[in-house]
C-alpha cells in the first residue's frame, strides 16, 4: 500500500509549503510511492486531528508521522535497503546544520519578500487565518512586510553565499549526488518559485544553477511543479 502523504495545498492545487517540498523529495529518493493529498492550512486538523497542526504528515503502515525532518528520518530507518538522505550518522549531523540554518536564515529571508505573494496563493478558506496569523508574528501589515523589496533583495542574495561557494565547486550540497541537505534549501527556494514572480537569484548565479539541478531530479518533479520561472 503506497504511503499518504499530506501536502499544503494553494489555490489552483498549487503546492508550496518548503517544509512539504523536503518530503516530497525525499519520497522520491528513497524510490517510494506515494498517494497525493492535498491539504489546506484548515484542514490539517482534520488529519490528524490534535496531534499534528502542521504539515507534512505521512501515513506509512498504520503510522502517522508529522515534520519533515522527523519525517526523513522515519524514512532512512523503515526504508535502509533504499537510496540513504544521510549517508550515515555523520550526514545526519551535517543535514541537522543545514536545517537550522535554512530554518534561521533562508525561510525569514524569503519571507520577508514574497509574504504578500504567499497570502494570494492560499486557499480562499484559509486567506483570514493567514493575514491574522502572519500579521500577528510580524508586527504589521502583509503588504508592508513585502514593501520595498527590490531595495533588500541584494541582501537576501549576500546571505545564500556560504551556499553559493559550495555548489559553484560541486554538483550538490551532498557531493556528486543529492542527499536530503540539497532538499532542506531547495524546499525554500521553491517556495518562493511555485508562488512569486519576482526573483530571489539572478540567472548566473551558481545557487540558481544548483537549484535548476535539483529541480531536475526525479524526472524533473521540482521543476514540473506550477511555477513562475
Amino acid at each position: 500500500m503506497a504511503i499518504v502523504f499530506y501536502d499544503l495545498m494553494g489555490r489552483d492545487g498549487r503546492n508550496f509549503s518548503p517544509y512539504c517540498w523536503r518530503t516530497r523529495l525525499s519520497l522520491a529518493h528513497k524510490g517510494l510511492d506515494f498517494d497525493h493529498r492535498g491539504t489546506a492550512f484548515t484542514e490539517i486538523k482534520e488529519v490528524g486531528g490534535e496531534n499534528f497542526r502542521t504539515v507534512p504528515i505521512i501515513e506509512d503502515d498504520g503510522h502517522m508521522i508529522g515534520d519533515s525532518f522527523a519525517i526523513a528520518e522515519y524514512l532512512e530507518d523503515k526504508y535502509p535497503d533504499r537510496p540513504s538522505l544521510f549517508g550515515g550518522d555523520m550526514g545526519l549531523a551535517l543535514c541537522k546544520f543545514v536545517h537550522s540554518w535554512t530554518n534561521s536564515v533562508v525561510h525569514p529571508g524569503v519571507a520577508n519578500l514574497v509574504l504578500l505573494d504567499i497570502y494570494n496563493h492560499v486557499c480562499d478558506q484559509d486567506r483570514d487565518y493567514i493575514r491574522a496569523s502572519r500579521e500577528k508574528i510580524f508586527g504589521m501589515p502583509l503588504e508592508d512586510v513585502q514593501a520595498g523589496r527590490e531595495d533588500r533583495v541584494e541582501s537576501f542574495r549576500a546571505s545564500l553565499h556560504p551556499l553559493r561557494l559550495t555548489v559553484r565547486g560541486q554538483e550538490f550540497l551532498g557531493g556528486e549526488r543529492s542527499n536530503y541537505a540539497d532538499y532542506i534549501v531547495f524546499g525554500a527556494l521553491q517556495w518562493a518559485r511555485t508562488i512569486s514572480d519576482f526573483r530571489l537569484l539572478t540567472d548566473d548565479d551558481p545557487v540558481f544553477a544548483w537549484f535548476k539541478r535539483v529541480g531536475d531530479l526525479f524526472d524533473g518533479m521540482g521543476r514540473e511543479a506550477p511555477g513562475y520561472y
